[in-house]
């Protein structure tokens, strides 16, 4: 009985392993139903129906021509690793300047672009401080009376 019991727990203990190592799916954005998207045809519909069909879009653009995004992702990741695209949609609704849909257009993961940040920093515009320079640089700087300008002085406060 020892033996099988250990056995038991060595399965246990793959499986449990196993478990762990598997992609998380995650959908983000608009969830996308084939039917609803084929329903909408250009020269049909307007943007009333088009929204009662498939709701508000993901944005929608504010120049040129009238257009109208629904963006959908599944993602998945295993635990502490980062997220990779498994399905990507971009559904373009075109409309014409009377509100009627003139063109749909369909993208994929072919389009997605990949960022990858250049470094630990973000550059910046202005001067290096070091560590001592921001934690003393405003020693004596608050309320200090200056030429003209601290309290009590022309144009100040209490100045003439």
């Amino acid at each position: 009985m020892g033996s099988i019991g250990a056995r038991v727990m060595v399965l246990a203990g793959v499986l449990a392993t196993l478990g762990a190592c598997s992609s998380i799916r995650e959908s983000r954005g608009y969830v996308s139903d084939n039917v609803l998207l084929r329903s909408v045809q250009p020269g049909i519909d307007n943007l009333r129906s088009v929204e009662g069909t498939l709701g508000r879009p993901t944005f929608a653009s504010q120049y040129g021509e009238p257009t109208w995004y629904y963006v959908s992702s599944v993602t998945g990741r295993k635990p502490f690793v980062r997220p990779r695209i498994k399905t990507h949609g971009v559904l373009a609704v075109k409309f014409d300047d009377a509100g009627n849909v003139t063109s749909i257009e369909r993208s994929g993961v072919d389009k997605v672009v990949y960022l990858r940040p250049n470094g630990d920093k973000t550059p910046t515009l202005g001067r290096e401080r070091g560590f001592l320079e921001d934690l003393f640089g405003n020693i004596g700087q608050v309320g200090a009376g200056g030429p003209g300008g601290g309290p009590g002085g022309p144009g100040g406060p209490g100045g003439p």
